[in-house]
């Protein structure tokens, strides 16, 4: 019986290409092809052939491991990273984006184990998503099995009053962290940034001190499609971070690299695997590991 065959990594393939070294123009297009397959985009494609290139000709690569090296140090340049630092004394809040099937909801729920060990039973989960079907009874699940507060209403609910009753209960008992879930459809712009705006109006008023994060979750083996949502929602609403979920080796990478590198939007979070204790603040060199196998 033959074994499962292992899928090429993206340095696999570029492994390939480069055979006996850099063979010149038609290396390069191949190259640029090979990084527009691995959703870097073309914008971003066409910069990183040029910066190999120049560094090709001025002979600083002429072997793989030296062609490797020049492309970690540019990805790792380029991608960004902003943890979450809870800030003492004050209402630190997360309000969480993205659309349906990405694993928002288990995303915030493992964002509260996280800083659970930290800041005990100082943190309220928020189910603002009131319209997927058992959104808010799934975040209420994982409340329970956590042992941190769900504030809900009734499915079809205003999603404004839940935040706003969150942020009532919130500041009444001094909760360090709240956490916030939002509704996941990919409906028109417009409509997408008249919700958040009010939701955003409804924060800025209730709690104007609080610290206030909007990140946005993208499932890691999207591409290019994980991209486009974050230039959807960082038009709408303004981005300060991104959760990468679902991630592991095989995802493709240069969607991520764009987004930090194109949009300005750095990364927060990465979710490994389907129990709680599986995400971890975002790791460059975990990431770049998966990207290049190694």
């Amino acid at each position: 019986m033959f074994g499962k065959k292992k899928k090429k990594s993206f340095f696999d393939k570029i492994k390939e290409l480069f055979g006996g070294g850099v063979q010149g123009e038609e290396f390069f297009e191949d190259f640029e092809d090979l990084l527009i397959e691995a959703d870097f985009g073309a914008a971003l494609a066409v910069e990183i052939v040029k910066e190999i290139k120049d560094s090709w000709k001025s002979k600083k690569i002429g072997s793989l491991d030296e062609f490797r090296e020049a492309m970690w140090n540019i990805l790792e340049r380029d991608l960004k990273v902003a943890p979450l630092e809870i800030v003492d004394g004050q209402l630190n809040l997360v309000l969480v984006l993205g659309v349906n099937g990405v694993g928002k909801t288990t995303s915030i729920a493992k964002m509260a184990h996280y800083y659970k060990k930290e800041l005990k039973d100082s943190i309220l989960l928020s189910a603002g998503d009131t319209f997927r079907a058992a959104a808010i009874e799934q975040l209420q699940y994982h409340g329970e099995k956590l042992g941190v507060r769900v504030v809900a209403q009734q499915h079809g609910a205003d999603p404004g009053a839940v935040i706003f009753d969150t942020l009532d209960m919130a500041l009444a008992r001094n909760t360090k962290l709240v956490i916030a879930d939002t509704a996941g459809r990919m409906h028109n712009k417009a409509n997408l940034v008249k919700e958040l705006q009010k939701i955003n109006k409804i924060i800025q008023k209730k709690a104007p001190s609080a610290v206030y994060k909007k990140y946005l979750v993208i499932d890691s083996t999207t591409g290019q499609n994980g991209y486009r949502q974050a230039e959807i929602f960082n038009e709408a609403v303004g981005l300060d971070g991104v959760i990468l979920s679902k991630y592991d080796s095989t995802a493709k990478g240069g969607a991520a690299v764009g987004i930090s590198k194109k949009l300005g939007i750095p990364f927060v979070f990465m979710g490994l695997g389907e129990k709680y204790d599986d995400f971890i603040p975002f790791d460059k060199n975990k990431f770049l590991s998966g990207i290049f196998d190694k």
